[in-house]
């Protein structure tokens, strides 16, 4: 039945001890003279390993009473920051690690690919460890033979296929590892954010051949960073944060809520107020970046315009200010400069008088690759460059809105930016 529920989570949290930082020795002597001065607290610290005290500091809670269901046939994107818990969830579902409390039920047979090479035996050739995991999903050796080889051929892995994994590369043993995971007629496939070691061409591959498993009528657990992938693939998603489920809804406004998360990003809310300085003639006091529909974020696609509105303050009458306003990416490069020059009736910062005074301009919409970005504001006179100073004072990040990937993607990557060029033939 296409609507029978295959996976159904209630109350599932989990819960880990962490290490906390606790006095050092320098030999086992101290270490033993320390646990005799103290038996007690030593005996408890023991005590303490076979037991949680759910308030205690070294208590975390990876995952809290999370509530879902999916149907068979469903493809179900996970999305949330890094932390949030989405990797702990599907080991969770893949039976790796016991949850804390709640329950999972599971109806069908499961293909999880958690991580580069998740199943595979180093010492056993690639083709040996087909047959492992297909013997571990309850296949015959008729049923693997059959659908060997086309799990070489897709993986593309033929040549070294009877080498033992441990010499195959990351790239290699993840292509294996997806080829075997996808063909093993599993009927729910559980793939966390490992396509991201494989090529373009690789990924277009996946991703194809996850919709062609959908399409079959299996259930698809999808975990990735990628929006253009879970848009591609995904009918439903759930977004986590904090080990917590915060909404579950189609992919477009799961997405839209992700991108406008600004809790997301703590300390980093796409805004921020200075307090002013009485000393400086010219300054900063405020600075936001905002989406088309003049919210704050910190979040944007690549197709979206960037709002930008800044306010400074005029303490001291002079014609020379002006401002430095930087783009500059996570490889430290600098992408492109304005200053109140670029205003479109001329320079301006310079013409106004004391007081505190506001500027708005835009980022063009496909300016920016996906990836992560910062922001430096200098506020200048021309004789005495450098007034007031800020360095990385806000930061936003481009998801990827493509949903048609092509080869012009694999060279896009390469550039610094990924402008949109129109093309006339004439």
């Amino acid at each position: 039945m296409k609507n029978e529920t295959v996976i159904k989570v209630e109350g599932l949290s989990k819960r880990y001890r962490i290490g906390l930082k606790e006095e050092m020795h320098d030999s086992l002597a101290s270490s033993l003279a320390a646990f005799l001065k103290s038996p007690f607290k030593s005996f408890k610290k023991l005590k303490n390993l076979s037991s949680f005290n759910d308030e205690g500091d070294d208590v975390f809670w990876a995952l809290k009473d999370i509530d879902f269901e999916v149907k068979k046939g469903e493809a179900l994107g996970i999305i949330g920051m890094n932390g949030a818990g989405k990797s702990t969830l599907l080991k969770v579902l893949s039976r790796i690690t016991e949850p804390t409390n709640g329950e999972v039920t599971i109806n069908g047979r499961v293909a999880s690919l958690l991580e580069v090479g998740t199943g595979f035996h180093p010492d056993l050739t690639g083709r040996e460890n087909i047959f492992l995991n297909g013997t571990i999903l309850g296949m015959t050796r008729k049923e693997i033979n059959q659908k060997m080889e086309e799990i070489i051929e897709f993986s593309g892995v033929r040549k070294f296929i009877d080498t033992p994994v441990k010499r195959y590369s990351s790239g290699m043993r993840v292509r294996l590892a997806f080829s075997v995971a996808a063909h093993l007629d599993p009927e729910i496939l559980i793939i966390d954010e490992v396509l991201a070691v494989g090529d373009y061409e690789f990924q277009n591959k996946c991703i194809g051949k996850m919709q062609d498993v959908a399409q079959g009528g299996k259930t698809i657990l999808f975990v990735s960073h990628n929006m253009a992938a879970i848009k591609q693939l995904c009918n439903r998603a759930i977004l986590l944060k904090k080990g917590e489920k915060i909404a579950d809804g189609t992919v477009d406004e799961i997405i839209e809520v992700y991108k406008n998360n600004n809790e997301a990003r703590e300390g980093d809310l796409g805004h921020i107020q200075l307090a002013p300085k009485n000393e400086l003639p010219f300054q900063l006091l405020e600075l936001s970046i905002k989406n088309s529909n003049r919210e704050i974020a910190t979040y944007f696609e690549s197709t979206e315009k960037i709002h930008v509105e800044l306010k400074m303050r005029i303490t001291k009458q002079q014609p020379n200010y002006y401002i430095n306003f930087r783009v500059v990416n996570h490889d430290e490069i600098t992408l492109f400069v304005t200053t109140d020059e670029d205003f479109s009736e001329g320079y301006m910062s310079g013409t106004l008088g004391v007081g505190d005074h506001g500027f708005n301009f835009d980022f063009p919409s496909h300016l920016f690759k996906p990836g992560k970005y910062r922001i430096d504001v200098y506020m200048c006179n021309r004789f005495n460059p450098l007034i007031q100073e800020h360095n990385n004072i806000l930061s936003f990040e481009i998801i990827d809105s493509i949903t048609v990937r092509s080869v012009k993607q694999l060279y896009r990557s390469e550039a610094i930016v990924a402008p949109a060029i129109i093309w006339e033939l004439k």
